[in-house]
């Protein structure tokens, strides 16, 4: 039995490590698959380093996106300042790992998670730094770590939030009370300020683009009063960080300002975005919303691609393919046929005539002309909208040379590591 379902059905563990190698067709791995192209990938890596290096901010993209050591590693190769994740287990595959420097964007209050930090970081190997919006939180890392005895300060971000959106403290006051907190404990260090703009809005029109702005300038005015009621170390360096993949255009507008690396000013401050779906874009929601859309700098390309057979041809307007939820994202948006690939053939013929009208755990409706020529056999290539629920799908993911070859050749998986 093969164990990775991207992997043809009778595959052996020698055939698997020698895909670089052998560079088999595409066409010749089965269905339903989702494949990695490998030259849009490394256009994307080079075009946000490219990005980051002209607004003048740093890059902490988020792993939760792949879940991947050779992509995390590449980052950091192009790079990125560290990683961030969202979760005690993703942080503890990143400490594994042996990331530099790893950011948690989320508070730390469960205390065999602190523990297992404090352990993991006693060697001076990984930077850690996790956020807190309570004084609660911060509570609770103070009285484990009290009692775990780290070697240095655990690192702390106060996270502020907004009105309706995720986490994060909701008003400047209270986030002010969390950093005295913090400044008050001996085994915490006030590190920064974090926020996550992503879940105050969710289009690119002005109005949305003007909650951002106001957001981040909440955020610049929670650093300058933590600076101003010297609660931050003597003479440490601080970090302010936000941006997904949606707004960092902004966050840069707002943020890179205040980045000073040599400390010239007064205090080293450094800026990090934490974008993450950048690495392999999409055909849906991050190509709709991209800033490179807004602002220019280069041109994201969508890098991964679901392919379906078509199974059953019930009704003349009506095509069923062997792929749904558990193997394509759903969340934001369907998926988008884009390519017709005849039954026995590596031809691509474009099929953007159909639309997707619904999808089943293993099953997909898609819609066409009544006098469509689409066949049982045929292969259909999607378009996916939403990195971070297509990885967590596949346990290793097809790469292939370049997607938009006339023919493309497989040269290796990535697996994914997602608990």
């Amino acid at each position: 039995m093969q164990s990775f379902k991207a992997m043809p059905l009778a595959s052996t563990a020698a055939e698997v490590a020698s895909l670089p190698q052998r560079r088999p067709a595409l066409s010749t791995f089965p269905t339903p698959l989702v494949t990695v192209s490998e030259a849009a990938l490394q256009s994307n890596l080079e075009t946000m380093a490219a990005w980051c290096e002209r607004a003048g901010v740093g890059l902490a993209p988020h792993g939760k996106t792949t879940m991947n050591r050779s992509l995390w590693e590449r980052q950091l190769a192009a790079g990125a300042w560290g990683i961030t994740v969202a979760t005690p287990w993703q942080l503890s595959v990143a400490l594994e790992w042996r990331i530099p420097r790893v950011m948690l964007a989320n508070a730390l209050v469960q205390p065999d998670a602190l523990r297992y930090v404090a352990e993991h970081t006693a060697d001076g190997g990984s930077q850690v730094l996790v956020w807190a919006d309570s004084v609660r939180a911060v509570e609770i890392m103070h009285d484990v770590l009290s009692e775990a005895r780290p070697p240095v300060p655990l690192s702390v971000l106060i996270e502020l939030g907004g009105n309706g959106g995720r986490t994060g403290a909701r008003t400047l006051e209270q986030a002010l009370v969390v950093a005295q907190a913090v400044a008050d404990s001996p085994v915490l260090a006030l590190a920064g300020v974090a926020g996550y703009e992503g879940a105050l809005a969710h289009t690119g029109d002005e109005t949305a683009l003007g909650v951002v702005h106001s957001f981040l300038q909440r955020l610049v005015a929670l650093h300058d009063a933590i600076e101003t009621r010297g609660l931050y170390p003597q003479g440490g360096p601080v970090i302010l960080t936000a941006g997904g993949s949606a707004y960092f255009d902004v966050v840069a507008d707002v943020l890179a300002p205040r980045r000073d690396l040599a400390g010239e000013r007064g205090r080293v401050v450094d800026v990090l975005l934490r974008s993450g779906a950048y690495i392999t874009h999409d055909d849906g929601f991050y190509d709709g919303i991209t800033p490179l859309h807004r602002v220019g700098g280069g041109e994201f390309h969508s890098a991964i691609h679901g392919w379906a057979t078509v199974v059953s041809r019930p009704e003349p307007g009506l095509a069923i393919v062997d792929a749904g939820k558990r193997d394509f994202p759903y969340d934001e948006g369907f998926p988008v046929p884009q390519e017709l690939r005849p039954f026995g053939s590596a031809a691509r013929i474009p099929f953007v005539e159909a639309t997707v009208t619904a999808m089943n755990d293993q099953h997909t409706f898609v819609s066409l002309p009544d006098d469509s020529g689409l066949q049982v056999g045929d292969v259909v290539r999607f378009g996916l909208s939403h990195p971070c629920t297509t990885f967590d799908k596949w346990r290793a993911v097809a790469v292939v040379d370049d997607v938009e070859a006339s023919e493309p050749h497989v040269i290796g998986l990535l697996e994914t590591t997602f608990g």
